[in-house]
């Protein structure tokens, strides 16, 4: 995946002037087909008791890998579990695990990053050189790294994915408080005697929040798929909770019935595409050297 190029953080704007920026994010075509992909994808997760046909662990033993047809609308797996209600399931279980490790992938990093940066010195090099020791692995290894030593589980799913994103989001605070620190109105703000915590939260924070947001889009792109991968080899959530990564592993087993695996294969790739179109147009909205 190529990630967008950063914006420079003297054109992100100040927080509490987004007015233009949605205006302009509402004019993207792709972005707006992105949010509207990832809002009914929310509603599924948030409505999914109400809006699944059937329970998601019920078995129908008279259906047993019955193709998509008007009581089963994407037919049924080898156990008869409907797969539609399983793909809505699936979905809060995705969303839980993306946005929760992306959250707090956000908040650890940028800490770290905005005290690597400010700080800078000694404390800035061990802090740097402990996240590129962890960007030296690949994320899928060391997220199954983490899990082998936690165990498989949902929540375990939720810390592995959380810390593999920790590296990446404290190097790009970090280089956009270099790069803010050094304005006029910070160094101003710091020759009048603001303090350290002023100083970060006010003058350095607004201007380095609008890449996070562009990065955070993009990443949870990322998450997701590295969560239906370890979902996949067994290691997130547990049956008889569905999961889309799971129901692929299992569909693979059963060639014969297409629908089992293009289905939630489907839910995945429109998925990681509309959070890459909204990060793309977030991006787009937020650079203001770009024209409509």
């Amino acid at each position: 995946m190529t990630v967008a190029p950063a914006l420079p953080a003297s054109e992100a704007p100040p927080i509490g002037r987004w007015g233009p920026v949605v205006r302009k994010l509402l004019k993207h075509r792709l972005a707006l087909f992105g949010l509207f992909i990832c809002l009914g994808v929310t509603v599924l997760a948030l409505f999914a008791d109400f809006i699944a046909p059937y329970d998601p662990s019920e078995s129908h033993y008279d259906a047993i890998k019955v193709p998509p047809q008007a009581d089963y609308w994407l037919g049924t797996d080898e156990l008869g579990r409907d797969i539609l209600s399983r793909i809505i399931f699936g979905a809060r279980v995705s969303l839980q695990v993306t946005f929760i490790s992306i959250a707090g992938a956000v908040v650890v990093g940028s800490v770290l990053g905005m005290i690597a940066g400010y700080v800078r010195g000694w404390v800035d090099h061990v802090i740097m050189r402990v996240m590129d020791a962890m960007m030296a692995f690949p994320m899928l290894v060391l997220a199954l790294g983490i899990i082998a030593v936690l165990g498989p589980d949902l929540m375990n799913a939720i810390i592995a994915l959380t810390i593999i994103n920790v590296p990446s989001f404290a190097r790009i605070v970090r280089a956009q408080v270099l790069y803010v620190g050094e304005l006029d109105y910070v160094l101003a703000a710091r020759a009048l005697g603001a303090s350290d915590t002023k100083i970060m939260a006010r003058y350095i924070w607004p201007g380095v929040v609008g890449n996070l947001i562009v990065y955070s889009s993009l990443r949870a792109s990322s998450a997701l798929i590295t969560e239906s991968s370890l979902a996949f080899l067994g290691l997130g959530a547990q049956p008889p909770a569905p999961s889309w990564g799971q129901m692929l592993s299992t569909a693979m087993q059963y060639w014969d019935a297409w629908w089992m695996s293009i289905f939630p294969g489907m839910a995945i790739f429109l998925s990681v595409l509309a959070l890459n179109f909204v990060g793309d147009g977030l991006r787009d909205a937020l650079d203001a050297r770009l024209s409509d």
